[in-house]
């Protein structure tokens, strides 16, 4: 079973700096699709970075040039490291698996992340 395990989130001041990671689990991620989204309560889930099986980046407007999303094949891990962060990027954030060749889609419980002064 693929399993997706968030972490890294918590406080943080504005402009500072974060790193969540994601850990997979049951599957190779080599060939997948791995994004990160956010989501406040009540509200819809959003894209914030998505970086494809060959390395290929695309980032939501709002977090260009802040956040960058990277991955490591080999220890099956996927890395948002968000700099300069807002009092808006407050938000669960969800790391995502995806491979539509294999048909599958994955999701993570999710982590908060706070921009707080």
């Amino acid at each position: 079973q693929v399993q997706l395990v968030e972490s890294g989130g918590g406080l943080v001041q504005p402009g500072g700096s974060l790193r969540l990671s994601c850990l997979v689990s049951g599957s190779s991620i080599s060939r997948d699709y791995m994004s990160w989204y956010r989501q406040a309560p009540g509200k819809q889930r959003d894209l914030v970075a998505t970086i494809t099986s060959g390395g290929s980046t695309n980032y939501a407007d709002s977090v260009k040039g802040r956040f960058t999303i990277s991955r490591d094949n080999a220890k099956n891990t996927v890395v948002l490291q968000m700099n300069s962060p807002k009092p808006e990027d407050t938000d669960t954030y969800y790391c995502n698996t995806e491979n539509r060749e294999a048909g599958y889609n994955y999701w993570g419980q999710g982590v908060q992340v706070t921009v707080t002064s």
